[in-house]
């Protein structure tokens, strides 16, 4: 599967089978995140769960390649890099 392939397949996934499925990424991630925080004692931001299920993906294909890890891995860090830019923004409204 060629570059361009792995990354639109992951673009279709998250913009429409899996944005109908679960709603939207800042939700969904931000609900995974109240979760893992009371789970972890530690405060967990929705961009660090999208990279926490890439690193999952990751650690599977250790074990060998399965195509679907690839489009995964790539929309869980596509996703990490959309809501780690809506916490930086969320930061600096917040110091202001």
């Amino acid at each position: 599967m060629h570059r361009t392939e792995v990354l639109q397949a992951a673009a279709d996934l998250t913009c429409g089978e899996r944005l109908e499925q679960y709603g939207p990424p800042q939700e969904n991630f931000r609900d995974i995140a109240v979760g893992w925080s009371v789970l972890l004692g530690k405060q967990i931001r929705p961009d660090q769960v999208a990279m926490c299920m890439a690193w999952l993906k990751l650690c599977r294909l250790k074990r060998g390649p399965h195509t679907d890890s690839y489009i995964d891995g790539a929309a869980y860090l596509a996703i990490a890099g959309e809501l780690g830019g809506d916490y930086e923004a969320m930061a600096g409204k917040a110091e202001k």
